[in-house]
């Protein structure tokens, strides 16, 4: 059946592009809606299977990053996961919810088309057709190119959830003076995203005996530097130099002064300390007057960091507080043997704004020159910028407001795009857990469960999140909820008709860490889940 002179192939309440982390949450949610899954790749895990160094293990606990719903069967284990191992607990989650069925593998999605009144598009008081998220229609249509075909297939859904992510795909590239980019290099220049693509024995024979630039401090740097580092054991073994812009807080482990890193910031009573959306007037007076404690954690954990790690020695002690990197989720855990590399002196150090290629290495800004047969970029992601490659117009120039941020209601709903969602681009203490739990919200919106405010009353609320943010850290385009985390999952929570607080007793309350497993309520889900197979009957 054409379409506008397209062959629509597919009809669907519900199409998820991305089969990350978030594209298999969502599609475990909304199992009954009977989900497309498109994935431009031939497997699941998103950036954990595609931009992963061989040495790149999670950062947080087993526990901490777990589906509510599915246990690892390692979980005592008190190692830091693999990225392996994680995508195998990704299979093993897809296989046991049966979600291979929905996931169409090599299916890159090129075009997305609007079919709704564009005259009305996302201008209009309430969100979406009258506040409701199914209209019953066909709003958006797909284009898909399956593996190495060039024909585009066309679906068509009510709804599109979009989790391709921040990273991945599109490498964000520094800007060059005149003549100053790596086309005057004789040596090789390589983005982390192609890194990530070569085997083990490729990225050591490329490094070992090479003099070596990584440009970066934040994770990948790090792993990058490392590997280069052990690479280059030997005789003949050449020092990797990390070329810094900004300087960032690493940690070696999560204990601080031998006391649990979750005590500062993840449990009711230490986020009570820092400023949240909404908190009104006696407790914004409260925030204030705790500001000298939230200084003093602070002040607590930079001296540990700073006694624990040569940061001093190495001219490596940033000069903004260390809440600052919490909050907008760079807190760094480094490898056991970074620090060792240094003092080996396999890793070095130089700090520059600015740089630039020349003939044989790069130049810093101080005119220093840094020989180089190999310089490593460790630059990021262009997320945004991939997201509107994707999108048609009007919605293309609505992905970033004029603070540089995509405003997301609840972490998920565009106020202005509608019959789309988000999951993925705001960043958590535990993406997981952040992506699961906006999906369990996202399905139960769909089915009905509760109403979005207006689109006016969404905008307050990101407009909120967006000035805490901008209180608590420097560095808050970065897009972290995670000094208020807690009172984010409350309020998502109370939405759905959940009870926000999630702990057994009020003791367990204040002060247990929270994880996934406190938003595994069975008794809850059962219960929305059979209003949802009448709901559905009823549809059908």
């Amino acid at each position: 059946m054409a379409s506008e002179g397209k062959l629509i192939m597919n009809r669907s309440k519900v199409g998820i592009i991305g089969a990350g982390i978030s594209g298999l949450a969502a599609a475990k949610q909304m199992k009954q809606l009977d989900p497309v899954v498109f994935e431009a790749t031939d497997s699941i895990g998103g950036v954990w299977k595609h931009c992963a160094f061989d040495s790149t293990r999670l950062q947080t606990p087993r526990k901490d990053y777990e589906f509510s719903d599915y246990h690892w069967k390692d979980r005592e284990d008190p190692t830091f996961p693999t990225h392996t191992e994680i995508v195998e607990y990704l299979d093993g989650y897809a296989t046991h919810f049966d979600l291979y069925k929905y996931i169409r593998f090599n299916s890159k999605v090129v075009e997305v088309c609007y079919k709704g009144n564009k005259d009305k598009a996302g201008f209009t008081e309430l969100w979406g057709d009258n506040g409701n998220p199914l209209p019953g229609h066909a709003i958006w249509q797909v284009g898909v190119r399956s593996g190495d075909s060039q024909t585009i297939q066309w679906y068509e859904f009510e709804f599109l959830v979009m989790c391709i992510g921040k990273y991945g795909d599109l490498p964000r590239m520094p800007v060059y003076p005149y003549k100053g980019g790596p086309e005057v290099f004789k040596g090789k220049v390589m983005h982390s995203m192609d890194y990530c693509k070569l085997s083990k024995e490729e990225t050591q024979n490329m490094m070992r005996g090479k003099k070596v630039v990584v440009v970066g401090y934040k994770k990948s740097a790090i792993d990058l530097a490392v590997e280069c580092a052990e690479a280059n054991q030997g005789p003949n073994g050449q020092p990797c130099t990390m070329v810094i812009r900004t300087l960032h807080w690493t940690v070696p482990s999560y204990s601080i002064w031998g006391l649990p890193f979750f005590l500062f910031f993840s449990t009711r009573s230490s986020q009570f300390l820092h400023e949240r959306p909404n908190q009104g007037t006696l407790r914004s007076l409260l925030c204030n007057l705790s500001s000298p404690v939230r200084s003093g954690v602070s002040k607590f954990i930079e001296s540990y960091l700073s006694w624990k790690l040569p940061l001093d020695k190495y001219g490596l002690r940033p000069e903004h507080p260390f809440v600052e990197d919490y909050a907008s989720c760079q807190m760094a855990i480094l490898p056991d043997n970074f620090f060792k590399e240094a003092d080996k002196g396999m890793i070095k150090f130089k700090k520059s704004s600015k740089w630039w290629f020349y003939e044989n290495g790069i130049e810093l800004e101080d005119h220093t020159r840094l020989e180089a047969d190999v310089v490593l970029l460790a630059t990021g992601f262009e997320g945004k910028k991939k997201l509107r490659s994707v999108l048609p117009e009007p919605f293309r120039g609505l992905v970033e407001d004029s603070s540089g941020l995509m405003p997301l209601y609840r972490g998920t709903i565009h106020p202005l795009i509608p019959h789309m969602a988000f999951v993925g681009y705001i960043e958590s203490v535990s993406n997981l857990h952040s992506s699961e739990l906006r999906s369990k919200w996202l399905a139960r919106l769909l089915h009905g469960h509760f109403n979005l405010p207006s689109v006016e009353g969404m905008f307050k609320q990101t407009s909120e999140e967006l000035e805490v943010m901008k209180r608590t850290t420097r560095f808050y385009k970065r897009h972290c909820i995670s000094t208020f985390s807690i009172n984010h999952s409350d309020e998502i929570c109370e939405e759905m008709g959940w009870t926000s607080w999630r702990k057994g007793n009020w003791l367990s309350e204040i002060f247990s860490p929270y994880n996934n497993q406190d938003y595994n309520n069975e008794e809850e889900e059962e219960e929305q889940e059979e209003g949802e197979d009448v709901d559905y009957e009823k549809e059908r």
